[in-house]
């Protein structure tokens, strides 16, 4: 992958990270809480790594935090 992709990459990483991350916190959740919401088992560690934009979430994990946020998958998939 060229620099320029994986720039473009991390830029959206941490950008979804930080619109779960937003989401969270306005419903009062800790990581712990939304881990233990998430449909199937979650280590709370992952949700720290995406939600600095340090790891690449799969589609369905984006979905299971979405479900578990209680909030469409578009909100947190949101860019600008």
């Amino acid at each position: 992958m060229s620099e320029e992709l994986k720039k473009i990459q991390v830029s959206i990483q941490k950008k979804i990270g930080e619109n779960i991350q937003t989401t969270r916190e306005k419903k009062g959740l800790s990581q712990v809480d939304l881990a233990g919401k998430m449909m199937g088992k979650f280590d709370t560690t992952n949700i720290s790594r995406i939600e600095s934009g340090r790891t690449n979430p799969t589609l369905f994990t984006l979905y299971r935090i979405s479900e578990a946020l209680e909030v469409p998958l578009s909100e947190i998939m949101m860019l600008s």
